[in-house]
C-alpha cells in the first residue's frame, strides 16, 4: 500500500532527493525546498494503521527511530528571510553612535567646568577683542597654564614650617572684639596696631616703636579699624567709634582730613585706588573719594547689621563684604549709584562673615570664613557666583589671607582652637598648625614680602611666624623673569 502511495506522488512530478525530509501540516509537504501541495484527503491516506490498529505517520528513514537517551546537541538554522538585516544594521550603528555623543557631552561638561572653576572665563567671552586684554584674560590663564597647575598638584612635596613665632610682641589693652579690625602691615614694612584709643607703628626693618597719635582719654570713644593705601605707605585710614574716618600722615604724624558719613561705628575698612571704603555697624557701605572735598560719592545698602569684612579685589573690579547679618556679598565697582542689588548674595554661612581674601592670581576666586557657630571656609567664583569648594575647620574663622609664593591659604581661629592654619590650594588639605596664642586669634596681616604674618590675639600679643619663607635660589630665578618681562614690555612699547 505504501508503494502505490509512493508512485501516485511520482505520477504527479515530484522530485526526491536522497536525503528526504517530511514535514507534516494540514495541507503541504516540503522535501529539501521542494513544496508538495497535498489536499487534506490525500494526507490522511498516506498515515497507515499497524496491527495493532494505531495510525503511525510516514518515516522514510530506513534506521529505526532511536528513544533519545540523554542530553543531545541541535543546530539553529535562523530563518533570515523573516529577519529585516538593514534595520538591524542600522540600529547597531545608530547605538555607537549615541554613546559616542554622550561621551563627548560629559568631556564637554568637564571642560567648561575646569575652565570655570581654574579660570572664571565662560564661553560667552569674547574671542576677538579690539581693545587691551584685563589682567584676568593674561597668558597664565592658558591651556599651559592649566598643565602647570595640575603638575603643581601632583608634586606632593613637603616643605618646612617652622611651627614658633619668629617674634613676640606686648599689646596692652587690645580691645576684645570680633568685629573689629586693629591691625595692617604697609608696603613700607611698617605694622599699624590699635590699641583701644591708641594707634602705635612698628618698624619690622629697625624694630622701632612709635605712637602715630591718642584720642581723648577721658571719651569713651576707641579706635574700630585701621587700613593703609596700599600705594603709598605713608597714608593710613583710621575708622573711630565716633562714626568718622580720618586720613593720616605716618611720615609728618599729622590728620590730613575727616571724614563723616556714616549714622554708627566704623568697624571696616579697604582701598581701592584714591578710594576708600568704609563699612559701620549699621549695614551700611560708604565710598570715599579721598581726592575731593564732597568725599562721599556712593552708599551700598545691602546688610541688616555689622559690616565687618571688606575687602577689594586685586583688579579693583569687585568688592567684598561680609556681615554679622551671615551674608557674603560681591559688588561692583560702581561708585556713583546707591544701589541695594549687589552682584552676588552668598547666605551659606550659618555665623557672621568676618574673614574675607581675594586670591591675587586669580581676581574672580574669593574665600570668605565664618564664625564661631559655622567654621567653614568656602571658596567662590565671583564671575559666576558658584560654589567651589567648603572645608570645615572645626573653628571660628577671624582672617584669611592668600600666600602668592606657595599657592597655600591661612586662617586665623578663635574657639575652640586659638591657632593658625596652613591650607594648601586647591585640595585644601590642611599643612601646618601653628599654636601659641592662649585665647582667639582676632587678626590678622600679611608683610609686604609675603612671606611672614602677624597675628593678634585677645591675649594681649602679637606673634610673628615666618610660614612664608621663600627659597633664595627661587627668589632670584623669579625676579629673573621679572626683570625679562619687564624688558621685554618696554621694547615691545618702543616698536611702532
Amino acid at each position: 500500500m505504501l508503494i502505490l502511495k509512493m508512485e501516485n506522488c511520482r505520477k504527479k512530478s515530484i522530485s526526491y532527493s536522497e536525503h528526504k525530509t517530511v514535514t507534516t501540516g494540514l495541507s503541504a509537504l516540503s522535501f529539501n525546498n521542494v513544496k508538495c501541495n497535498i489536499n487534506r484527503t490525500d494526507l490522511k491516506k498516506i498515515l497507515f494503521k499497524t496491527p495493532n490498529g494505531k495510525k503511525t505517520a510516514l518515516c522514510l528513514s530506513a534506521k529505526k527511530k532511536q528513544t533519545p537517551g540523554g542530553i543531545t546537541n541541535d543546530r539553529y538554522i535562523p530563518n533570515r528571510v523573516v529577519s529585516n538585516m538593514e534595520i538591524g544594521y542600522h540600529l547597531l550603528h545608530s547605538k555607537n553612535s549615541q554613546d559616542e555623543d554622550r561621551e563627548n557631552h560629559v568631556d564637554q561638561v568637564k571642560r567648561k567646568l575646569i575652565n570655570e572653576t581654574c579660570n572664571g572665563v565662560s564661553e560667552r567671552a569674547k574671542v576677538l577683542n579690539l581693545h587691551n586684554k584685563n589682567e584676568w584674560e593674561n597668558s597664565e590663564k592658558s591651556a599651559h597654564y592649566l598643565n602647570s597647575l595640575v603638575n603643581s598638584v601632583k608634586k606632593n612635596t613637603k616643605r618646612y614650617i617652622s611651627p614658633t613665632p619668629d617674634r613676640i610682641l606686648d599689646a596692652p589693652d587690645f580691645r576684645n572684639d570680633f568685629y573689629l579690625n586693629l591691625i595692617d602691615w604697609s608696603c613700607s614694612n611698617n605694622l599699624a596696631v590699635a590699641l583701644d584709643q591708641h594707634l602705635f607703628l612698628w618698624s619690622a626693618g629697625t624694630g622701632e616703636i612709635s605712637q602715630l597719635f591718642g584720642m581723648d582719654e577721658e571719651s569713651p570713644d576707641y579706635i574700630c579699624s585701621t587700613s593703609w593705601q596700599p600705594d603709598k605707605g605713608n597714608i593710613i585710614a583710621v575708622g573711630n567709634s565716633k562714626n568718622t574716618v580720618e586720613l593720616w600722615d605716618a611720615e609728618t604724624q599729622t590728620c590730613l582730613r575727616q571724614m563723616r558719613s556714616q549714622k554708627s561705628r566704623v568697624g571696616s575698612l579697604s582701598w581701592n585706588n584714591f578710594i576708600l571704603t568704609s563699612g559701620s555697624r549699621s549695614g551700611e557701605i560708604h565710598h570715599h573719594d579721598v581726592r575731593v572735598a564732597q568725599h562721599h560719592v556712593g552708599t551700598l545698602k545691602m546688610h541688616e547689621q555689622e559690616v565687618c569684612g571688606l575687602k577689594w579685589s586685586s583688579n579693583g573690579r569687585h568688592l567684598a563684604s561680609g556681615g554679622n547679618d551671615n551674608l557674603a556679598l560681591v559688588w561692583d565697582a560702581n561708585y556713583s549709584i546707591e544701589t541695594s542689588q549687589p552682584l552676588h548674595v552668598f547666605r551659606e554661612h550659618t555665623a557672621a562673615v568676618k574673614a574675607i581674601a581675594w586670591c591675587p592670581w586669580q581676581n574672580n576666586l574669593l574665600a570668605t570664613g565664618g564664625g564661631s557657630s559655622d567654621g567653614h571656609i568656602k571658596l567662590w567664583n565671583a564671575n559666576s557666583g558658584n560654589l567651589i569648594q567648603s572645608i570645615d575647620s572645626m573653628s571660628q574663622i577671624s582672617s584669611l589671607l592668600w600666600s602668592k609664593h606657595y599657592k597655600e591659604l591661612i586662617s586665623s581661629h578663635g574657639y575652640s582652637t586659638n591657632q593658625l592654619t596652613v591650607w594648601r590650594y586647591p585640595d585644601m588639605t590642611p599643612i601646618a598648625d601653628l599654636i601659641g596664642h592662649q585665647s582667639r586669634v582676632l587678626m590678622m596681616s600679611m608683610s609686604p614680602d609675603g612671606e611672614m604674618v602677624a597675628s593678634i590675639g585677645a591675649d594681649e600679643t602679637i606673634r610673628l611666624w615666618r610660614c612664608f619663607a621663600v627659597d633664595e635660589k627661587l627668589k632670584k630665578s623669579k625676579d629673573l623673569s621679572i626683570i625679562k618681562n619687564k624688558s621685554y614690555t618696554a621694547l615691545s612699547r618702543c616698536i611702532r
